[in-house]
């Protein structure tokens, strides 16, 4: 289980990050967010997991510009953030929303499925 100094380091990093995204990506990109942030036990580094809202090619257009501005936003978070150590940024792109959009569509489909197959189950429960 993490400290509070490592929670409380987690929060400040992710607030400040959605803060620099805010400021420095424009709008044509779409939202990029921070969803998650892991810090290493010393805080020397953390991962940062980035999100965004579009399809699949405007994700991984948005997480390339992110990737490209990986300096700049580590030497932005290092004159805000007051810490011994600014931590060294490896950013990852967050897939966990796309698997969850994922997993709902494989329940749709096996919802109309089933129903396909058995139409007078449907009509016995509508009835009723």
């Amino acid at each position: 289980m993490q400290n509070l100094r490592h929670i409380r380091v987690r929060e400040l990093l992710k607030r400040e990050l959605n803060e620099i995204f805010r400021r420095e990506f424009p709008v044509e990109l779409g939202i990029v967010s921070v969803s998650e942030v892991g810090v290493s036990n010393d805080l020397h580094s953390a991962k940062v997991f980035v999100s965004s809202i579009g399809d699949d090619k405007a994700q991984q257009r948005a997480f390339r510009a992110v990737r490209k501005s990986a300096s700049k936003i580590q030497f932005q978070l290092g004159q805000i953030v007051a810490l011994r150590y600014t931590p060294k940024l490896k950013f990852v792109m967050d897939e966990a929303r796309n698997r969850g959009d994922r997993v709902l569509q494989i329940l749709d489909e096996i919802e109309q499925g089933s129903q396909q197959d058995n139409p007078d189950e449907n009509d016995q429960i509508e009835n009723h």
